[in-house]
């Protein structure tokens, strides 16, 4: 059970059976400019009902990919990592051009516990569950309150601001630094760190199937951009080393030190796999909740009745954080690639293929959830959405996302009751996380 650095395989051109289901008009999945106005829950809706597993060509000459959308479909790819693989080409629909990719994020985001199968997955998945069971995250859910509270006596007097910067970008960060560790004096370094990661995500996702650049003859102010990148990116990456080599001579009970302590094999991880276990928890660990938050409050504002429901009964919140998750899906795809030919769906798939799962597509199934594009915070099934994966990848932090929308939403509805969304949005050209990067509320403000 070695763990070796994995390689990344861009897929095998396809499809090398006939389509089973016709390639639907007007459905784009790989432009993330289109992710821009939201997810396109009408086209999931179409994709379900006429294309299921649906052939879909790619950009710059990819491969092209098969889209699942339908619930029990992503379910059966999810629970299947020997038929569908992580480790075989990565979880997304692709990498860049290798001449556009930072050498090291790109090794890092390849070796990490999210792309690799079988007992080393497993193996790195057991060193981090004692930093997600009840007993700790009672603990932490009284640390998540108070923060709550804190930011939110920050926004009490301004009565109209951005939600994001505001709240939710730092509640989840916040939470990460105290399940992790990390001293009170490094925190901000990691809104810079996510500021930058999620600014390069933006400009790739702005950038048309047909833009090139020319290296050698950059305008100034995008030379500048990428120095500040590479110098942040850096720096994030020799904290993360220089933390958890120290983690290693001096253990602390916290998530810090199990990654840094892990083993497979009796080895420790090698600094490679440092570096991807470091990149995978400080980006997942914030992204989700983040834009679930902001998401939250939009859907609380298109359904007045249902925040209402909340406001006279708070005990529904452990419910309605569910629902909130199943409608936000604020992870859009998970990749996984075929080991060999198989039938998903009524089609067959060719071994080397790109298979990819819908998430918001399969938590809008119309056969697993009644009216799906309706929040209903008493929903009796909410909590069998698929937003957070299903089977042995499923998210190992989804019980955190829930303790954070539960202690953000149970405050802000006893504290502001009529604070709603004023339709300023700003959704970022992102087809792999729905990620809000700002999102305007107004309340009366606490004098």
């Amino acid at each position: 059970m070695d763990l070796v650095s994995n390689t990344y395989v861009e897929g095998r051109i396809g499809p090398a059976h006939p389509v089973a289901y016709p390639p639907l008009a007007g459905v784009d999945l790989a432009d993330a400019r289109s992710f821009t106005s939201g997810q396109p829950f009408d086209a999931y809706a179409r994709l379900r009902r006429d294309a299921p597993v649906m052939w879909h060509p790619e950009p710059r000459g990819g491969p092209g990919f098969w889209a699942v959308t339908r619930h029990a479909d992503v379910m059966t790819v999810d629970a299947d990592p020997v038929t569908f693989s992580s480790q075989r080409g990565g979880i997304l629909m692709g990498y860049g051009e290798p001449e556009g990719r930072h050498g090291q994020l790109h090794r890092a985001s390849l070796d990490a516990m999210i792309n690799l199968d079988g007992p080393p997955h497993m193996a790195l998945r057991r060193e981090h569950m004692p930093y997600f069971t009840p007993s700790y995250l009672r603990g932490l859910t009284d640390r998540v309150s108070a923060e709550v509270t804190r930011l939110l006596d920050d926004m009490a007097k301004k009565g109209r601001c951005d939600l994001v910067s505001n709240f939710s970008a730092h509640l989840p960060l916040y939470t990460l630094c105290e399940i992790l560790g990390v001293p009170e004096a490094d925190r901000p370094k990691f809104l810079g760190w996510m500021h930058f990661l999620e600014l390069a995500q933006n400009i790739a996702g702005e950038q048309s199937d047909e833009a090139t650049f020319d290296m050698a003859n950059l305008p100034p102010e995008v030379q500048a951009f990428i120095d500040a990148f590479n110098a942040n990116v850096s720096e994030m990456f020799e904290y993360g080393r220089v933390m958890l080599h120290k983690r290693r001579l001096d253990p602390q009970p916290d998530l810090m030190s199990a990654i840094a302590r892990a083993q497979v094999d009796g080895e420790l991880l090698s600094d490679e796999f440092l570096d991807g276990s470091w990149l995978l928890i400080v980006f997942a660990g914030n992204d989700t909740t983040r834009n679930t938050l902001s998401g939250a409050m939009k859907l609380l504002t298109e359904f007045p009745d249902q925040k209402a429901r909340l406001i006279a009964d708070p005990s529904q919140l452990p419910n309605a954080a569910n629902e909130f998750i199943r409608m936000v899906s604020p992870v859009i795809y998970m990749r996984r690639t075929a080991t060999r030919d198989v039938e998903l769906g009524g089609q067959m798939i060719g071994e080397g293929e790109k298979v990819i799962m819908y998430y918001g597509a399969a938590n809008r199934d119309e056969a697993v959830f009644a009216d799906p594009d309706r929040l209903d915070v008493g929903r009796a099934n909410a909590d069998k959405h698929i937003a957070f994966g299903y089977g042995p990848h499923v998210c190992i932090g989804k019980r955190v996302a829930q303790i954070q929308l539960e202690e953000a939403y149970r405050q802000i509805l006893a504290r502001f009751p009529d604070i709603a969304w004023t339709g300023e949005i700003d959704i970022a050209p992102n087809n792999f996380v729905h990620a809000v990067r700002q999102l305007g509320v107004e309340f009366t403000p606490e004098s």
